[in-house]
Order: structure tokens, then sequence, then C-alpha cells
């Protein structure tokens, strides 16, 4: 067992890769790690947004910001290069998601007998493919690093709700190559985690005109994800609701 993940704190040699970095959880995530001394490689599909995180995160942490689509090839292997040249990654978060499918001028997500094919296979690619793509590149050096996969989860993946059909197959579908990962590398932590319904920019495109007020935001997950990498519990799917409930408990009683 790598020792230096039992605890909060990484030494200065910890990378983590984290995809769509550059708002909502991953962006949380991100500056989570960077206080807590990582160096990360983030990525995300608007260089704008990207490149404000990214300054953002340097006041903390060493940072590679690399622009790009998970989907592209190149790209990918642009994120492994700059994870190696940094030391190596320890974690990879695959945050990246998208709704594709869903009407831009604001309307519902259309239902599986009325979704465009396109949305659909860009669905799979951007939060399936993708993800068990750049997992492939970087398992050398996870593995050799005793590191940490984790890929972002939704209840969409386990509840069957009306017109989240696309979004909630492709999520099943990670979590089930997250299971099949683990149990193909041991030497590597595979964590599935559903972090709960979130006050984000994906979320309220899903749902126009919803009032999002009463969601958490993305900033309180963070101490699940926190619990997770001191714990480092075996390989597995988890929820953040619960991951939290146990992180207060532990407060009360110290």
């Amino acid at each position: 067992m790598n020792p230096s993940l039992n605890s909060t704190t990484a030494p200065a040699r910890q990378v983590a890769v984290i995809t769509g970095a550059s708002r909502g959880l991953g962006l949380a995530l991100a500056q989570a790690l960077a206080a807590d001394g990582w160096k990360l490689v983030v990525t995300a599909r608007n260089p704008v947004e990207l490149a404000a995180a990214a300054d953002t995160l340097r006041e903390l942490t060493t940072v590679v910001a690399l622009p790009g689509t998970v989907v592209d090839d190149d790209h990918r292997a642009h994120l492994a290069h700059a994870a190696a040249e940094l030391g190596g990654a320890t974690l990879l978060v695959n945050n990246a998601s998208t709704l594709a499918g869903y009407d831009l001028d604001g309307g519902p997500m259309p239902i599986l007998a009325e979704f465009p094919l396109p949305g659909l296979l860009e669905t799979f690619e951007v939060n399936v493919l993708s993800p068990i793509a750049l997992t492939q590149l970087l398992l050398p050096q996870l593995r050799e690093r005793e590191g940490v996969v984790i890929n972002l989860s939704s209840d969409a993946a386990v509840e069957h709700y009306l017109r989240w059909g696309g979004y909630g197959a492709a999520k099943a579908a990670l979590d089930h190559a997250s299971g099949t990962l683990a149990r193909e590398e041991p030497q590597v932590r595979v964590w599935s985690v559903d972090p709960g319904e979130m006050r984000t920019r994906l979320y309220q495109e899903a749902a126009p005109g919803e009032d999002l007020s009463g969601m958490l935001l993305p900033e309180s997950v963070v101490p699940a994800f926190r619990a997770l990498l001191r714990d480092r519990p075996e390989s597995g799917r988890y929820r953040a609701a619960e991951l939290l409930t146990t992180v207060a408990a532990a407060v009360v009683g110290a």
C-alpha cells in the first residue's frame, strides 16, 4: 500500500489528473487537492474557463492546464505525458461529463424513444469510452504508485428517471467498467462515486428553469472524497451522502 495516500495531505511528488476541472465538482476537487499539496494536470473543453481556474490553482501548487476534449486521442496522450513529466500520476479523477442530446434552446432532455442517435453516441463516448481510454494510458503510472481511479457516477445509473435514460445508461456502463477494472487491477483502487444532486451548470442545463437553490454546492461534497483518499477503502461504488454522514459522525465523536 502507498502510505502517502493514507493522509489527506500529499507529499509534493503526488500528481492528480482531473478532467472537467474548470468548474463545478472538478474545480472544487482541484482546489482541495491543490491546498493539500498535490501537483495537478487539469483539463476542460473551455480554454478561457480552464485558464481562469488554473490561475487560481497556481497560487497553491504546480499546475499543467491543457484545454481540450477527452474524446480526442492526442489530447488524452498529452494528459498522460504531462502527468509523467510531473513525476507520474497517483490519482485520476474522471469527472468530465456531457448531457449530449438535450435541447440547446432550453427544452427538456429527450426521452429514449426520441433521443438523437448522434447525441446518444456522444454521451457514451464522453461518459464511458473516454474515461476508460484515459485510464488505460495512465494505468502504468498508477500501478507503479498503487494509485487511485475515481470515476464520477450518478444516482441516474441505478434509478430510472424520466428523460435521463441516455445519461443514466452511460453512467451505469461506467459503474460496470469500474467494477471490472477493480477486479483486474488489484494494485489500484477504483472508486465509482455518486456525488448526489448538486447545484451545477450541468444539472441546470438538464432541468432548465428548475430552482436548484436547495441543492448542495460542489464544495460541500469534497469532504467525502477527502475521506476516501484518507481511509483508502476497498474498490467499489460509494455515495457521497453516506461518506459525509460518516465524516460528520467522526467529527462529533472526536
